[in-house]
């Protein structure tokens, strides 16, 4: 029985992967860090400490992680600061408002920092239809962990396997199945179908969740 419904961030509510994406490929290009973009696909939904670890690690690099991790959190800050909009994803509003409607509730579990968590829902006017929002900082650990879905259950009060999650990336849905949570993919305007095989579920659009739920 589904009784709540976590939803990721970037990808899912709001059309961001594209920002990150220039965020990083800019901060590759500051640390003359050749990274390819296969490679940087496999970084999509991780929380940026441990992805700069685990490229400070693949690639030997002598600059210490809190750095890089520093100048990501700065570069991002000041990125979504400045934009004039952020796109949220077609049909969501009709679908927030539907589950809300029907008192589901409802968190959002990123892996963005926090943050740029709160500005993004702010910005997007978004933040009023959640009643948790985490974060894998929060959590201790990063996606594919199930730390941050497990969090946001806990914050509900739900049980996870009573949670369905919304996600987009293969580390989103690793780590909703470590959860136990049943797990839809969301094939936005970013995603790689590819990345998507092992979800439960795979929607194009909301109103086929809005169908489900």
């Amino acid at each position: 029985m589904i009784e709540a419904i976590i939803f990721d961030m970037d990808g899912v509510l709001v059309d961001s992967e594209p920002f990150h994406i220039e965020i990083e490929k800019h901060q590759f290009e500051r640390n003359k860090l050749i990274v390819s973009a296969e490679e940087h696909l496999n970084y999509m939904g991780m929380a940026s400490d441990v992805m700069w670890r685990t490229i400070v690690h693949k690639h030997q690099l002598n600059i210490p992680v809190e750095e890089l991790i520093d100048q990501n959190r700065t570069e991002s800050i000041r990125y979504f600061s400045e934009l004039a909009t952020i796109p949220v994803m077609p049909g969501l509003i009709e679908l927030l408002e539907k589950l809300k409607g029907k008192n589901y509730p409802m968190a959002v579990a990123s892996s963005s920092f926090p943050e740029i968590i709160e500005l993004i829902l702010k910005k997007t006017e978004l933040r009023d239809y959640f009643r948790v929002v985490v974060s894998s900082q929060e959590a201790g650990k990063s996606k594919p962990e199930p730390d941050v879905f497990l969090l946001a259950a806990k914050k509900l009060g739900v049980p996870p396997t009573n949670c369905i999650v919304i996600e987009d990336s293969f580390n989103g849905i690793a780590a909703a199945h470590a959860a136990n949570m049943h797990c839809v993919a969301y094939q936005g305007p970013g995603s790689n179908p590819q990345q998507q095989k092992e979800a439960d579920a795979v929607i194009t659009s909301f109103d086929q969740l809005g169908l489900m739920l």
